[in-house]
Parts: structure tokens; C-alpha cells; sequence
């Protein structure tokens, strides 16, 4: 239950998973995470920085700039995430 609820929506699987292959700033995610509105994307971000599943970093430049990465608690979801991955990859030749 805790893992469900620490990262069993869609989105914050697919924001792991991004994250998964290194620092992302938040426009880029934006752009590939395919359906998220900027709104949904932020809430998640915050839930998972306050979780401490994602490190949040903050250049003091102006345009301001905002980087997220894995924390190593995050990081060490990397199996399981990529297990999902095989086997949702799995699934999908099964079936077609």
C-alpha cells in the first residue's frame, strides 16, 4: 500500500521513469510525458519532492531555473520500475 501510494498513479510512474535518465527540467518533462498538463506535472513533482523521491534544485539566475532528479530513495526504484518495463514490453507481444 505504501508503494501504491508513493508512486501508483501514471503519472508519477512516467515521471520516474524519465527521470530514470538523468536531470530533467521541468519544460522538458513537459514536452515528453505525453498528456500531462503543466498543473497535473507540478502537483506531482511537489508530492514527490515532499515524499523524497525527487531532489528539486534551484539556480539563483534569472530566467529562474528548476532541475529534478532522482533522490537516491528514488533511484532505488530503478529495478522495479524496470521490471514493469519488461514486463509491460512482454505483455504487448504477447498479445499482438
Amino acid at each position: 500500500a505504501t508503494t501504491v501510494d508513493l508512486i501508483g498513479n501514471k503519472w508519477k510512474l512516467l515521471i520516474i521513469r524519465e527521470l530514470l535518465t538523468g536531470t530533467k527540467r521541468f519544460n522538458e518533462m513537459n514536452r515528453v510525458i505525453d498528456g500531462i498538463s503543466p498543473k497535473v506535472l507540478t502537483q506531482n513533482l511537489r508530492k514527490m519532492e515532499e515524499d523524497g523521491i525527487i531532489n528539486r534544485k534551484v539556480f539563483a539566475e534569472i530566467p529562474p531555473k528548476v532541475e529534478y532528479s532522482l533522490s537516491e530513495l528514488g533511484d532505488s526504484l530503478r529495478p522495479i520500475i524496470n521490471s514493469m518495463s519488461d514486463w509491460g514490453t512482454d505483455y504487448i507481444k504477447k498479445i499482438l
